[in-house]
C-alpha cells in the first residue's frame, strides 16, 4: 500500500521538479538576450528581480520541496551564460581571479548579478515551497512531527527576506546632485545643479552640470579611462570650478550612469567617442547660450579632446589637458620598462616575475594592462595637496548621491569592459605626427610626479605644437591627476589664467606656472 500511494507523489514532485528547471531555464535564456550585462538601470534591476521573485515562488510552489531553491537558481545561472556566449566584455568573459581587475569584473558583473537575481529567486522559491507543503494534506504528519527544525529555517527565511526588501528599497533611491547653497543655506539664485539624460549619437547618455552662476563659461569635463565616470570625483574635488563655471561632467557612453549606453559594442569606437565629445559640445552651447565652452580632458579625456578640438576649433574657447597623452602605445612601452626598472631596483622577485610573465606591451588579454601599467609604487608616491580628498577617488567617489544603487555596483564593471572595447584601438594614435597644430589656445597642466612615461612624450608633442596660444604649468604635488591632487590650485588656475587669458571681458592677471 505504502509503495502504490507513494509512486503518484514522487511523480507529482519529479515533475514540479522539472516545472521549476524550466521556469529557471527560460528566465535565464530571456534574461541573457535582453540584458546581455545583465541589468544596468534602475529600472531594468527592479524587473529582474521582479520577475526573479515570480519564477522562484512558481519553482518551489510547483515543486513542493526546498531543491527547487537550488535547482531553479542553478539552471537560471547556466541558461543565463548561454544566452550571451560571445558577448564582449572581461565582466561577462571567462571568470578570472589572478588579478584585482579579474576579480572586480566578477562582482561588479556575476557577483552583483547573484545579489540582484539569485538570491530573491533562493527566497521566493524557499516561500513557495513552504506555502505549498503547509497547503498539502499529505504533509501534515511531518510537520507535526519535527517542529524545532522549522523555527531556524523560519528565522533565516524571514532575515534573507528582509534583506531582498532591503535590497528593492536600495534599487528604488533616485539619484540627484544637491542645489548649490548661498550664505543664507538656501539655494544659491542664479545657480545651477542638474542632472540630465541627453540623447547622444543615439543613446541616452548623463551629464552633471553644477555652476553657481548658469551664466558662467561652460567648462566640460572628459573624464579618463576609457570607461572612468567622473561625476563623484568631480562633485567632491570640482567645487572650486563651480565658482567660475557651469561645469559639465559628462559620463561617456558605457560609463557610469550611461554604462546602459554600452551595447551594441560593434559602434563603441573611437571614432565615434569623439562624435559624441563633439555633439556634448554642442548641446551645451546651444542650451546656455554660448559662442563657446572650454574643454578639459583628463588621461583618456585628452584623446578626446585634442581629437575633438582638431575637429571643431570653432567650439572651443581653449583646450586643457591634465595627465596628457601623446601615443599610447610608447607610454606603455615606456611605463612597463619603468615597472620592471622598479622591481629590480627594490628587489621585487615576485613582481618582477609577474612583469616577465606578462611581457611587454601591447596586450591581447586587457587585464594584464592594469597590472603592468598601474602597479609601480613609484607613480603614488608623493604628498598629494593639502586639500586632497581620498575619497574623490575610486572607489568611493562613487558612494555619491549623484548615482544610483545600480550605477555604483555596475561602475567598475563597465570601466573594465568599456576599456576592453577603447583601448586596443588607440594603439596607433601619435599626436606627434597627428596632431601637430590645433587652433585653440592649448593649456597642459602637467603633475611634477607624473610618470615620466607620460611626462617625455607629453613635452615632446608640446614643443612642437603650433597653436594662437600655449602653456605648460607644473603642479609641484601632483601626479597624474592634478585637477583631483591640487582641486584648489586648478580651480584658481582655471579661473586666473585660463579666463583671464581667453574669455572676453575678463581681466588678464600674471600667469601661473611657465610656458613654452
Amino acid at each position: 500500500m505504502n509503495l502504490v500511494t507513494s509512486h503518484p507523489q514522487l511523480s507529482r514532485r519529479i515533475g514540479g521538479l522539472v516545472a521549476a528547471g524550466l521556469a529557471g531555464a527560460g528566465a535565464g535564456l530571456a534574461l541573457g538576450l535582453v540584458m546581455p550585462h545583465g541589468p544596468m538601470t534602475s529600472g531594468q534591476a527592479l524587473a529582474a528581480l521582479g520577475a526573479a521573485l515570480v519564477v522562484g515562488g512558481f519553482a518551489g510552489r510547483v515543486g513542493r520541496t526546498r531543491w527547487a531553491a537550488l535547482l531553479t537558481p542553478m539552471v537560471f545561472a547556466g541558461a543565463s551564460e548561454i544566452a550571451r556566449l560571445g558577448t564582449v566584455g572581461p565582466s561577462v568573459g571567462a571568470i578570472r581571479f589572478d588579478s584585482v581587475f579579474g576579480i572586480v569584473a566578477f562582482l561588479s558583473g556575476r557577483g552583483f548579478d547573484a545579489v540582484l537575481i539569485l538570491t530573491p529567486m533562493v527566497v521566493a522559491a524557499l516561500w513557495g515551497a513552504a506555502l505549498s507543503r503547509r497547503r498539502s494534506s499529505a504533509d501534515v504528519g511531518a510537520r507535526t512531527a519535527s517542529r524545532a527544525g522549522p523555527v531556524v529555517r523560519r528565522a533565516t527565511l524571514a532575515l534573507a527576506s528582509l534583506v531582498v526588501v532591503v535590497l528593492v528599497v536600495g534599487l528604488a533611491r533616485p539619484a540627484g546632485t544637491e542645489p548649490i547653497p548661498g550664505a543664507d543655506g538656501e539655494t544659491l539664485a542664479g545657480s545651477i545643479a542638474e542632472l540630465v539624460s541627453v540623447p547622444i549619437g543615439g543613446h541616452d547618455q548623463a551629464i552633471m552640470l553644477r555652476g553657481h552662476d548658469a551664466g558662467a563659461p561652460v567648462l566640460l569635463f572628459l573624464e579618463g579611462g576609457p570607461g572612468g565616470t567622473a561625476l563623484g570625483s568631480m562633485r567632491i574635488a570640482g567645487q572650486g570650478l563651480e565658482e567660475d563655471f557651469v561645469v559639465a561632467t559628462w559620463d561617456q557612453r558605457g560609463t557610469g550612469k550611461s554604462a546602459a549606453a554600452l551595447e551594441p559594442v560593434a559602434t563603441l569606437t573611437v571614432d565615434q567617442a569623439v562624435r559624441d565629445a563633439i555633439e556634448v559640445s554642442e548641446y551645451l552651447r546651444d542650451r546656455f547660450d554660448q559662442a563657446k565652452i572650454y574643454l578639459v580632458g583628463s588621461s583618456w579625456g585628452t584623446v578626446l579632446g585634442v581629437l575633438a578640438a582638431q575637429q571643431r576649433p570653432e567650439l572651443f574657447a581653449a583646450y586643457v589637458g591634465t595627465g596628457q597623452m601623446v601615443d599610447l602605445q610608447e607610454t606603455d612601452r615606456l611605463m612597463y620598462a619603468e615597472s620592471v626598472a622598479y622591481a629590480k631596483r627594490v628587489g621585487d622577485a615576485a613582481f618582477a616575475d609577474q612583469l616577465a610573465a606578462i611581457g611587454p606591451p601591447p596586450y591581447t588579454d586587457m587585464l594584464a594592462y592594469p597590472v603592468a601599467l598601474s602597479s609601480n609604487p613609484d607613480w603614488d608616491d608623493y604628498s598629494p595637496g593639502p586639500d586632497y580628498a581620498i575619497r574623490a577617488e575610486y572607489p568611493t567617489s562613487l558612494f555619491v548621491g549623484e548615482y544610483t544603487l545600480i550605477e555604483q555596483a555596475r561602475a567598475m564593471g563597465a570601466l573594465i569592459d568599456t576599456f576592453a572595447m577603447i583601448y586596443p584601438q588607440l594603439q596607433e594614435v601619435d599626436f606627434r605626427r597627428d596632431v601637430p597644430r590645433l587652433d585653440v589656445p592649448v593649456f597642459v597642466v602637467e603633475g611634477a610626479h607624473e610618470s615620466p612615461g607620460r611626462a617625455v612624450l607629453t613635452r615632446e608633442w608640446f614643443a612642437g605644437l603650433s597653436a594662437p596660444s600655449k602653456q605648460l604649468t607644473r603642479f609641484e604635488s601632483s601626479g597624474h591627476n592634478p585637477p583631483l591632487d591640487e582641486p584648489g590650485r586648478f580651480a584658481a588656475f582655471m579661473a586666473d589664467v585660463v579666463l583671464a587669458q581667453t574669455y572676453p571681458g575678463v581681466a588678464s592677471t600674471t600667469a601661473e606656472g611657465s610656458s613654452s
